[in-house]
């Protein structure tokens, strides 16, 4: 009884890997031609428990054009394999598609909407070189969150079951600047809506920030990437505060949980001929 008893969790993780990849084929898909790869699967469901564990905020969906509907779906079926058991929220804002944590997403805007300075970094195509964004800039960011705050409040206040959801209509916003504030990073990227959609960055060094971690309750082996962004190397001093609270807070949420082991954060210098934000 006791050799057969030891052998069964490990039995139960290798058949959950086939299930969410089948739940996210099945599901998200857009045909047998162009299904989702097995790897990437297993990173959306890693990322999705991420976001359950309070490791961040949310996520942005891009792996398709899957609506609230098939996301649902999908949802449901993990939460059949067992994994994201807390309540999550769609949220649709301007053809994009997050998933959040609500309780998480709420203290992360209101936390952002306290901060002085603001964590915005304006990296307009007019600009010489990236710098934070002055007063103007940055209360007209805040008055775009301060609205987003507000509209998950009443989503809240009005979820039922596993799954809620809404839109929100981001007429006027920078969604390159509220997106990164949802997910969870330290800093964000704003730029005039004006000069378009390009920037400053190019042949700029850019400092990435990577948060890693192993996920054995879904496959062993698997290392989730849960964190990646990138802050200007010259705005590293000026963001020190806000990237060091970054850090002590994902460890302090790491260690209150256990789908993930071994948390790697590290950092590279790049230089690219261009940034797509």
């Amino acid at each position: 009884m006791g050799p057969a008893a030891e052998v069964e969790a490990p039995v139960g993780r290798c058949l959950l890997a086939p299930r969410l990849v089948a739940a996210a084929r099945e599901e998200l898909g857009t045909g047998r031609r162009r299904r989702l790869p097995a790897g990437r699967a297993l990173q959306l469901a890693g990322e999705v428990l991420a976001v359950a564990a309070g490791l961040k905020p949310a996520l942005l969906y891009d792996c398709g054009a899957a609506g609230p509907a098939e996301l649902r779906r999908y949802l449901a079926r993990l939460r059949e394999a067992g994994l994201a058991p807390r309540r999550l929220h769609l949220l649709g804002a301007g053809g994009s598609a997050l998933l959040l944590h609500p309780g998480l997403a709420r203290q992360r805007l209101a936390a952002v909407l306290r901060s002085r300075p603001a964590p915005f970094m304006d990296v307009s195509v007019g600009r010489q070189r990236p710098a934070l964004c002055g007063p103007v800039e940055a209360e007209a960011i805040r008055g775009h969150l301060a609205a987003l705050l507000a509209h998950l409040g009443a989503a809240e206040a009005t979820a039922t079951g596993p799954v809620s959801s809404s839109d929100v209509v981001p007429a006027g916003w920078n969604l390159c600047t509220v997106v990164g504030v949802l997910l969870g990073y330290p800093a964000s990227y704003a730029f005039s809506m004006e000069e378009g959609e390009e920037n400053c960055l190019a042949l700029t060094p850019l400092r990435v920030f990577t948060a890693r971690a192993s996920c054995p309750r879904i496959k062993d082996g698997l290392v989730v990437q849960i964190y990646s962004f990138s802050i200007p190397e010259s705005l590293c001093a000026e963001l020190k505060e806000p990237l060091d609270a970054w850090c002590d807070e994902l460890e302090e949420a790491f260690s209150a949980q256990s789908d993930f082991v071994d948390l790697r954060i590290s950092s590279e210098v790049v230089t690219l001929p261009a940034v797509a934000l």
